[in-house]
């Protein structure tokens, strides 16, 4: 996902120095935890939380042979295998989203990604055979998940979950539930790349206020649109100018549609706000395929959700913004 419009600022009220900021790159990107300065044991409290995403890195990554979900893919088409308890959840919640969506979502989009190139590359157009071999292996039908016992096991060999589109935003998570446990009341802002977030209380020194969140115009990304004002709130962006390539004049990106196997022509951006980072992560790709009719209908039967869209306008300076369900003292245009 081109995880590149929104950025997270400090809020007006309330000056950078205020703020204990920690970073680490990590799921090919990099982490920022942002905390109040006199926070007790405050710098204990960010390593800790970017020891938990490094953590689910080695866990979830299809990068490393030998994590677990890589550890998954090679082997659920032998019988049912036993995942951790975190991790089982994680595909239940994915799966439940691609249910929700009509299968717009689904992880188990991965061989889809290896045959276009987007999974170590080279980034290529695959051929008729390659496309229908991947698309007979995509689609989350093929996971047989059992809560019972906790396993997992696919009905075909070369069945490829991966969990990038919904990963970050489930690190998030994880980490924001830690500072929550922490011994002294903290508020917290999470993000990964500047595109997945957490919002967690209120900023320091600013009582029931909200974390200010600046959302860049993708098609001139030193202008900003507006502010985002989230507490209490995920975040997840997705567009696909980050990861294309271009082929006999046509522009791939590296959203693919799972239900035809093919990049998705989309707006230039999707930011999607819920309950939780991974689902707004989630459902920002879902989102990208939906469009907007099948968005506000979606956003309609769930109200917790909001979004917004970022397309193509009169100029680059002047794109067309189109929202549904964001209320107005959650985002506003910078005039």
């Amino acid at each position: 996902m081109d995880r590149t419009s929104p950025s997270p600022q400090p809020p007006a009220s309330s000056g950078s120095t205020d703020l204990l900021r920690a970073s680490r790159p990590a799921m090919g990107s990099y982490f920022e935890m942002r905390l109040g300065a006199q926070t007790p044991g405050g710098i204990e409290l960010a390593e800790r939380a970017l020891n938990i995403i490094d953590a689910l890195e080695s866990q979830l990554t299809v990068y490393r042979d030998d994590s677990e979900v890589s550890r998954l893919n090679a082997n659920a088409h032998l019988g049912p295998i036993e995942v951790e308890a975190g991790l089982f959840r994680l595909l239940e919640r994915a799966v439940a989203i691609g249910t929700a969506t009509g299968g717009a979502y689904d992880i188990t989009a991965g061989a889809l990604s290896e045959a276009w190139g987007f999974f170590r590359g080279p980034k290529r157009v695959p051929d008729a055979e390659t496309l229908a071999d991947a698309r007979a292996r995509t689609g989350q039908h093929h996971l047989r998940l059992d809560p019972e016992h906790r396993t997992v096991e696919f009905d075909l060999p070369g069945v490829v979950i991966n969990l990038g589109s919904i990963g970050k935003g489930y690190a998030i998570d994880r980490a924001s539930q830690l500072v929550t446990q922490h011994w002294w009341p903290t508020s917290a802002l999470i993000h990964g790349g500047r595109s997945s977030l957490y919002a967690l209380g209120s900023p320091p020194g600013v009582f029931g206020g909200r974390w200010g969140v600046v959302v860049r115009n993708p098609f001139a990304p030193e202008s900003p649109l507006g502010t985002l004002r989230l507490r209490n709130r995920g975040m997840g962006t997705s567009g696909a100018s980050f990861q294309n390539f271009a082929h006999d004049g046509r522009v791939y990106g590296h959203i693919l549609d799972p239900r035809t196997g093919e990049p998705a022509l989309g707006p230039a951006s999707v930011t999607v706000l819920a309950p939780s980072a991974a689902e707004a992560d989630a459902l920002s790709t879902a989102f990208y395929l939906l469009g907007t009719e099948a968005t506000a209908a979606f956003v309609s039967d769930h109200p917790e959700i909001g979004a917004i869209f970022i397309e193509e306008g009169p100029s680059d300076r002047s794109p067309r913004v189109v929202t549904f369900g964001v209320a107005d003292d959650e985002f506003s245009y910078d005039a």
